[in-house]
C-alpha cells in the first residue's frame, strides 16, 4: 500500500513554501524525457535545475499528444523512435539525482500501461509529483482516488472557462500545486498573454489556497514576468523544448533568463 501524499511530506508543498518565504515565484521547466536524446536529456535535466529551476516537469513520451503542439508532439515522437520508455523515463529521474522537485507530466495511457506499481516506481526514482493531462476531475472517480492516495502530489489541471465552483471541485481533489491553462488550445509558444488571465488568476485564487501555476504559452521573459505579478508560479514548455532543440546550453540560457526576469517582477 502506498503512504498518501500530505502537506507535510511532500517535496513540492515544501518548495513552495520555502519561495512564499523568500518571496519568490517558483519557475517550472517542462522537458520531454529522452529529448533530444538519452544523454542530452539527462545533462538538460541537470542543466536546468543549475539554471534556477524550481519544480521540473519530465514529460513521458506518447504516440498520440493530443493536448500539446508542433514543439512538443515532435519531441515526444523523436524521444519514442530513441526508444524512450515510461521506465526508461523513471530511470533518467532516478539518474539525474535532482535537488528540486520532479513531475511526471503524462497522458493516462503509458502510466496504465505501466502497470499497478507505475507510481510506486516512480516515487522510488525520485518524482514527487503526477499531472495527467487527459483525467478531468470527475471522469473515472475510482482511478482519481487511487492516484490521490498514492505516492506523489496528485496536480490538477484547469482551463479558464472554468466556473468557478467547478474551479473549487478540482482544487479539492489535488494536491501539490494547481496548474492553470492560461488559454483555450494546444502547447506552444504565443506572441501575447490571454487578456483575461487576470480575473482567472483570480477567481482561481479565491477557490482554492493552493499555490497557483500557470502555463500554456509562456516563451518569453517578459511573459514570465508578467505571469509571476499574478500567481505563485510560471510553467515554461515549448520554448525550452524549442531552445533544447539547438542545444542544452541554449536551454539552460534561456531558464536563466526567465528566473531573473521571474525575479525582478
Amino acid at each position: 500500500m502506498s503512504a498518501t501524499i500530505s502537506p507535510e511530506t511532500s517535496r513540492i508543498a515544501a518548495r513552495f513554501t520555502q519561495l512564499a518565504r523568500a518571496k519568490r515565484k517558483a519557475l517550472v521547466a517542462y522537458v520531454t524525457a529522452g529529448h533530444p536524446d538519452p544523454a542530452r536529456s539527462l545533462e538538460l535535466l541537470r542543466a536546468l535545475e543549475l539554471a534556477g529551476a524550481d519544480v521540473i516537469e519530465v514529460g513521458v513520451p506518447f504516440s498520440d499528444p493530443m493536448a500539446d503542439g508542433p514543439v512538443i508532439q515532435s519531441s515526444s515522437q523523436q524521444a519514442l523512435a530513441r526508444g524512450m520508455t515510461y521506465d526508461g523515463v523513471l530511470d533518467l529521474i532516478a539518474r539525474a539525482q535532482l535537488g528540486i522537485p520532479v513531475v511526471l507530466f503524462s497522458y493516462l495511457n503509458p502510466v496504465m500501461a505501466a502497470g499497478a506499481t507505475a507510481l510506486d516506481r516512480a516515487a522510488s526514482a525520485g518524482a514527487s509529483g503526477l499531472l495527467i493531462t487527459d483525467l478531468p476531475v470527475g471522469s473515472d472517480e475510482a482511478l482519481e482516488a487511487q492516484y490521490a492516495s498514492g505516492p506523489l502530489d496528485f496536480i490538477r489541471l484547469v482551463a479558464p472557462t472554468t466556473p468557478s465552483d467547478r474551479m473549487a471541485h478540482i482544487a479539492r481533489h489535488g494536491s501539490g500545486f494547481v496548474y492553470l491553462i492560461s488559454r483555450l488550445g494546444v502547447t506552444g509558444a504565443q506572441a501575447a498573454l490571454a487578456t483575461d488571465l487576470p480575473q482567472t488568476v483570480a477567481r482561481l485564487r479565491a477557490a482554492t489556497a493552493l499555490p497557483i501555476c500557470v502555463g500554456f504559452g509562456v516563451s518569453t521573459p517578459a511573459q514570465a514576468a508578467a505571469v509571476a505579478r499574478m500567481a505563485d508560479g510560471v510553467v515554461v514548455g515549448s520554448a525550452i523544448v524549442q531552445a533544447a532543440e539547438k542545444g542544452v546550453n541554449q536551454a539552460a540560457a534561456l531558464v536563466r533568463e526567465m528566473r531573473e526576469a521571474i525575479d525582478a517582477a
